[in-house]
């Protein structure tokens, strides 16, 4: 029979809050850690992308942090993440828990305004979420302390150490209460991350679901070969399915690029890399999660952390440098049992490449060379979505400025004072 929430300890009123969302059954890191995470001990969680991590740490802190308000400035727990995308969404999956325990939510990123997050923390927040730059920013200038943390957890760990933020992250660990929990989740627990866990957790509890390299069931591995002059092409057929679409670039003007060249076929989408503000990012995003575009390209560093579910399909359009990234990459697709797939394109001098690079991964794809209309790429898109050329998004147009005749204003300046100066002269 399997656990139900409560079984493994979780209040009742924070099942509720799970069952409002529709989430009646715990994931295998979710029943693997939340008897030890709820009962105070430090935990080490391994799993991979999508197996649940998130609410796996978010209802031990709900649960061991109600009953007490914090003081202004001083959090009481601090969820570290890699990037404004993931704490955004860690703080959505949050909110209804920290409701049903009468505690208070705010995120601390980069890239947007400080004031919106200072404000909130002198209000008082109980569960900071935070990326380390904006956050160690804000306790430079006053404006946070850690020394009442008794809560800490490194999300995506792996993901911190490779964007450069463990020495960040260890300062800012430095500051909380000694005596305080730790949680720490990855992929991966090898090199910078083990040397975290050796510092900060005090006899963790280990769970390993799955490895990071675990093959997935539901997830089938391609590798299209293609001709240099074929390529636009086929990615554009590889992406024109009725079915949600994540295609992956090396560079931001790669991403921007072929969102641009997809839209202008007809094929809606949206780009997302470090290039585009907050604001850009977040409409991008929230309009591949609700369908309003089926297509996201994205660059390796900006989608870090995107959890959005129905994935379909995963387009390497251009290979992934090395097999961490390839795993990171397909992660986005498969979720919680879902049917995925993951497709490599490479040309002829990169299959050599792509091809260790899988072995590495310990995926085993189906391979073959494809042109523009191939039966392969057919199979594997299915029916084409109808062609949309409607824009994305319409910008209302600037207002015409009058044009100035710079002899006609000095004109009327000059008549202005001449009036004035008549007034005067009759007053």
């Amino acid at each position: 029979m399997t656990a139900t929430f409560t079984d493994l300890g979780v209040p009742r009123e924070y099942a509720k809050a799970l069952a409002d969302q529709g989430i009646h059954e715990p994931f295998p890191i979710q029943t693997s850690t939340l008897p030890d995470s709820i009962a105070g001990r430090d935990v080490l969680g391994r799993g991979r992308t999508g197996s649940g991590k998130t609410i796996a740490f978010c209802l031990p802190v709900a649960i061991r942090l109600s009953g007490k308000r914090s003081q202004p400035g001083a959090p009481r727990a601090m969820i570290l993440v890699p990037t404004r995308e993931l704490a955004s969404q860690v703080a959505d999956t949050m909110r209804p828990l920290a409701q049903a325990g009468g505690l208070s939510v705010a995120t601390v990123v980069g890239g947007v305004p400080q004031n919106p997050q200072v404000r909130a923390l002198r209000r008082g927040t109980d569960i900071l979420v935070a990326t380390p730059g904006r956050l160690e920013d804000l306790i430079r200038q006053g404006h946070c302390r850690l020394d009442d943390v008794r809560i800490s957890v490194l999300d995506e760990a792996d993901h911190l150490a490779d964007l450069g933020f463990l020495p960040a992250s260890k300062r800012l660990l430095d500051q909380t209460r000694r005596d305080g929990q730790r949680l720490l989740f990855s992929a991966t627990l090898d090199g910078a991350v083990g040397v975290l866990v050796r510092k900060y957790l005090r006899d963790p509890a280990t769970h390993h679901v799955d490895a990071a390299s675990a093959p997935v069931p539901s997830m089938s591995h391609h590798m299209l070969t293609v001709r240099d002059a074929d390529k636009q092409q086929v990615v554009l057929e590889l992406v024109s399915g009725q079915g949600r679409t994540l295609a992956f670039t090396r560079t931001k003007h790669g991403a921007k690029k072929l969102a641009k060249q997809l839209t202008a076929a007809g094929i809606p989408a949206v780009d997302l890399h470090g290039n585009l503000s907050q604001a850009a990012r977040k409409r991008n995003l929230a309009a591949f999660s609700t369908g309003q575009v089926r297509v996201l390209v994205a660059t390796d560093i900006a989608a870090r952390g995107i959890h959005v579910d129905d994935i379909d399909m995963v387009v390497h359009v251009d290979p992934a440098a090395e097999h961490k990234t390839y795993l990171h990459r397909c992660g986005r697709t498969a979720r919680a049992g879902a049917e995925g797939k993951a497709i490599s394109v490479g040309t002829p001098s990169q299959r050599r490449d792509v091809t260790r690079m899988l072995r590495m991964a310990e995926v085993k794809p189906s391979t073959v060379e494809v042109h523009p209309g191939h039966a392969a790429i057919t199979e594997l898109v299915g029916p084409a979505a109808e062609k949309n050329h409607t824009p994305v998004f319409t910008q209302p147009e600037p207002k015409p400025r009058p044009a100035r005749n710079h002899g006609q204003t000095r004109h009327h300046g000059q008549a202005r004072r001449s009036n004035s100066r008549s007034r005067r002269r009759a007053a």
